[in-house]
């Protein structure tokens, strides 16, 4: 802790007077472009992998980035999900999933959260993911199944996001969309979902044409 603590005194005496101004303008409010889903796992850090600003991301984090199929019991999740989308009207969500979880390897080896009943039942909202991995996967090395696992789970939980009714309701609106991520943390690379292959492929590629766009529109601001 006390790192921590020392950590908030540099913030507070170094960072926050050089930012101000950026401080005072989020202090009015937010209008965040992204939900972004991911799990819990300490080593995930959304500010540094996706580059972004305070205000930027919405974020939700839990175990296995996880998202509940909606029913009428609220819980944190659900909550978050309509508060983001119904309210805050936000246009993206990312769910991302990563290599090295946790909860994955405990839905590939349910004994080892045998005795614990709450990781257990969370974890039972993943199960049709390991339903596939056991029926297309029997041929995968163990490194193999855990990939497809885990990319599995991120395709399983954008179904189960498509069941909340603000995310239905946006979706058939057509001015939301849904986006799915795996990050190794190891090489440091981002594959995202193709909904048209039904495979995950390089982030760069898969948004190839919007970062070429985007990339013209800062040339453009820099010529003028």
């Amino acid at each position: 802790m006390p790192r921590f603590a020392s950590g908030v005194v540099n913030f507070q005496s170094q960072i926050f007077p050089e930012k101000r101004e950026f401080f005072e303008k989020l202090a009015e409010g937010q209008k965040p472009e992204c939900l972004f889903i991911t799990c819990s796992d300490s080593r995930i850090e959304t500010a540094m992998l996706t580059q972004t600003d305070p205000g930027e991301l919405f974020i939700a984090r839990n175990a296995g980035n996880i998202v509940p199929p909606h029913t009428e019991h609220t819980g944190g999740m659900t909550a978050s999900i309509e508060f983001a989308v119904a309210i805050l009207r936000i246009p993206h969500i990312v769910i991302c999933g990563h290599t090295e979880c946790g909860a994955m390897s405990g839905l590939m080896q349910p004994e080892s959260v045998e005795g614990y009943t709450h990781v257990r039942k969370w974890l039972g909202y993943s199960k049709a993911a390991v339903e596939i991995v056991n029926e297309v996967g029997q041929d995968l090395s163990d490194e193999d199944r855990m990939l497809l696992l885990t990319q599995q789970n991120v395709v399983l939980q954008l179904r189960h996001l498509k069941t909340h009714p603000s995310v239905a309701a946006r979706l058939a609106k057509g001015d939301l969309t849904l986006h799915g991520w795996v990050y190794d943390i190891r090489s440091g690379r981002v594959e995202a979902y193709d909904s048209n292959t039904k495979a995950f492929v390089p982030v760069q590629d898969r948004y190839a044409e919007d970062v070429a766009a985007l990339n013209a529109q800062h040339c453009g601001h820099d010529h003028s």
